[in-house]
Formats: structure tokens, C-alpha cells, sequence
């Protein structure tokens, strides 16, 4: 109780509130980060469903999610690098982080991510201002031209394939997952949630099952050395910043998710640093999108992610000094937990058969394609996942299954 006379300046119960709520968005983000398929996106919008039952403000609901993606940002690193790794003789194909963890540097990659995403955080707040200034400015000619804009990405993706095979892959991939994508994203399935939609069924099946079905074949992680880092500090600090301008441009564009920038940033960075650079820098774009889509929504009225949509929906207008101080609360214990729980979790269940633990991962997929979508989900997964096979048995990029809202995007203009 205040004392006579006294006006409190922060209130402590809401305060205790906020820092309960990124707890436990932090908390969730954890949970879809660390298994492979599952995204901040679906716990965003179950949320947003059931809000009116939970405890506390909407705003804290809100900071809650937020809290969750930017989590999932830091510890979605962790399943990449321990399931899905090759066998030691198809080291060339494979991708860069998974290259670390086959030359018993894993711990390292970890630590690497985390800096990656962490320096996104740091910088992200700052550069939002003059960064979303200048949006503000431009988006007028970004929606004019947004046909144009979408062309030139699908080009630039095209163009990032260094063979004739996998080119012919990516359009196919391109043209299959767009047509997927035309088909599906009108759809209305009746679902057992009543926060469903297709998106989490097709996303589970283009960028999730196929992984854990290639690490049926893989060779499992082999012994990990020290966790010291092999790069300049420098070094470090200029890829984080190309991964967080490369994050605020694709949080502002329809349809260019963090996968895209990060296909941009592996083709532009030179070889004797990719693996590294492209960990820090990689990490950086997925946890700045994340921060940057909130200030999209703030300048523009776009929500650009699932869980977006779900704070959008929960809190007109934005609180947003609030829910910026909730997503840097969220970084630093997303950090803390992306160090204390990745040794482990490399070594636990990189050790694991991973017949099993692929064949488990793909159960619990498909009970979430059904969970929010019902059977049309489960079709819509398989089909997905079909689709998905395409660039990881060809070694082309993945991100040419991000055609599933490209080109639909570009056929609606």
C-alpha cells in the first residue's frame, strides 16, 4: 500500500505480472524451439483463443507470446545441430552448422547462435527507430511494386543454386509448394482447436518432417570438443549485424521470412568464414524478424507472424514500450537457457537413436496437423512433407518451400 502523500511510480503487482507472463512465454518458446516442426506460431495462437480464461491483462497475454517467439528463436538452434546431422562422407553437402557439429565443434555452434541471437536483441531496439522511419516512408512504394519486389526474391533464390540439378529442384519445389499454398491457405478446416489453420500442418511438413527423415539415415552426432569459440570478436559483431538488417528488411515484407535472408547472407559471405559467419548471422535474422515484425505491426498495422496475428488481436492499439521491454526481458533468459539446456540436449539426444527419436518427432507432428487442421491436416501434411523431400534429396536450398505463400502473394497483386 502506498504511503500519504506518496505517488508509486512502478506498480509491483503488474510488474510481477509482466515478468511472470515473458517468464512463461519464455518458457513455451523453450518447449516448440527444442523439438523440431513445432513453432512459436501455434502456442501464439492458442493463446490468443483461450486469453479470456487467462489470468491477468490482455497486454501480459500478449507479452507472453511475444516472450515465446523470440525464445523459440534462440533455442530452435539446438534440435538443428543435434538431429538431422549426416554421415561423416556427405560432410559437403550438408549445411554449415551441421558441418560444425561433424568436425566436433557443436558446442561451439551453440555458443555462436546465441551471440547471433543475443547481438540481434541488443541491436535491434536501437536500429528499430531509424530502420521503421524509413519504412514508414517507403512501404507506400513496397505495396505498389510488391509484385516486382516478390519477382526479384524468387530470381535471387533461384540464382543462389550453384547446379543445374539443384535449380531444376528449386522451381520445381518453388512451383510444387506455391501450388500447395494457392490451394490450402483459403481453406477453412474444421479442426479440434478453434485456433486452427493449415499453416501449421504445411509448415510441419515443408521444413520439419523432411529433416527428421533424412536423420533416419543420418549418423547421429559424433564426440563434441570444448565449446570455445574460434572466431574474432569482430568478426562476430559484423555478422550479427548483417543478420539483424537482414531481419528488419524480410519483418517488413509479405511472404520473405528469415529462411530467405539467410540463403542471401550464405551466398554473399565469403568461404573462409561461411560456417561460422553463417551460424552468428542466421541466428541474428530469425531473432531480429521476430522484434522487427513488432514494430511493423506498430508502424504499419501488419502482423507479419503467427504470433503477431495473435498479439494483434489481443492488444489494439500496441503498448509498445511495454511489449519491447517484455521481448528484451525474453532475450536475456532465452540466452540463459539456450546455454544451460544445449550441451545437454546435443549430447542426450544427439546420442539417442535416431530412428526413434525422428519416428517420436514426426507422431507428435502429425497430432498437431490434426490438432489444427483436422483430417484435411493430415493430407495437407503428407502432401507437404512430399514436397519437402524435394531440395533435401537434390541439395538444394529449403527455402524455395517458402513458394507456399510467395506465390500466392504474387498471383494475388
Amino acid at each position: 500500500m502506498p504511503l500519504p502523500g506518496v505517488t508509486p511510480i512502478v506498480d509491483l503487482q503488474l510488474t510481477l505480472t509482466f515478468v511472470a507472463a515473458v517468464a512463461g512465454g519464455t518458457a513455451l518458446g523453450t518447449c516448440t524451439g527444442l523439438v523440431p516442426g513445432l513453432h512459436a506460431n501455434n502456442v501464439a495462437l492458442v493463446l490468443a483463443s483461450v486469453a479470456i480464461g487467462l489470468p491477468g491483462p490482455p497486454v501480459a497475454i500478449a507479452a507472453a507470446m511475444l516472450a515465446a517467439g523470440v525464445a523459440h528463436t534462440f533455442l530452435n538452434a539446438i534440435p538443428a545441430l543435434a538431429i538431422g546431422v549426416p554421415d561423416a562422407e556427405m560432410a559437403v553437402s550438408a549445411l554449415p552448422a551441421h558441418r560444425l557439429v561433424l568436425e566436433g565443434r557443436g558446442r561451439e555452434a551453440i555458443r555462436l547462435s546465441v551471440l547471433g541471437s543475443a547481438l540481434a536483441v541488443v541491436l535491434a531496439v536501437p536500429l528499430a527507430v531509424p530502420i521503421t522511419a524509413a519504412m514508414i516512408e517507403g512501404y507506400p512504394f513496397v505495396v505498389e511494386h510488391l509484385q516486382a519486389i516478390l519477382a526479384a526474391v524468387v530470381v535471387g533464390m533461384l540464382a543462389a543454386e550453384r547446379t543445374r540439378r539443384s535449380r531444376v529442384a528449386a522451381t520445381l519445389t518453388l512451383l510444387a509448394s506455391g501450388t500447395l499454398g494457392w490451394w490450402a491457405l483459403d481453406a477453412d478446416p474444421a479442426a479440434p482447436l478453434s485456433a486452427g489453420g493449415v499453416l501449421a500442418p504445411l509448415f510441419a511438413g515443408l521444413f520439419g518432417a523432411p529433416v527428421l527423415l533424412e536423420a533416419m539415415r543420418g549418423g547421429g552426432v559424433p564426440p563434441q570438443g570444448d565449446a570455445a569459440i574460434c572466431q574474432p570478436p569482430g568478426r562476430v559483431g559484423a555478422t550479427a549485424l548483417a543478420g539483424t538488417v537482414a531481419g528488419a528488411v524480410v519483418g517488413y515484407l509479405p511472404g520473405i521470412s528469415a529462411a530467405i535472408a539467410g540463403v542471401a547472407i550464405l551466398v554473399a559471405m565469403p568461404g573462409d568464414v561461411t560456417e561460422r559467419g553463417y551460424v552468428v548471422a542466421t541466428s541474428g535474422v530469425d531473432t531480429a524478424n521476430a522484434i522487427f515484425a513488432l514494430f511493423a505491426l506498430w508502424a504499419i498495422g501488419r502482423p507479419r507472424t503467427g504470433v503477431l496475428v495473435g498479439v494483434d488481436e489481443l492488444v489494439p492499439p500496441l503498448n509498445l514500450p511495454v511489449l519491447v521491454a517484455s521481448v528484451l526481458l525474453a532475450g536475456a533468459l532465452a540466452a540463459g537457457v539456450t546455454l544451460a539446456v544445449g550441451d545437454a540436449y546435443l549430447r542426450i539426444v544427439g546420442g539417442l537413436d535416431h530412428r526413434i527419436v525422428s519416428a517420436a518427432v514426426l507422431s507428435l507432428l502429425l497430432v498437431v496437423a490434426y490438432a489444427f487442421a483436422g483430417p484435411l491436416g493430415i493430407a495437407l501434411f503428407v502432401v507437404a512433407t512430399a514436397i519437402g523431400m524435394i531440395p533435401v534429396r537434390s541439395g538444394a536450398y529449403r527455402v524455395h518451400c517458402m513458394g507456399v505463400l510467395i506465390v500466392p502473394l504474387l498471383l494475388a497483386v
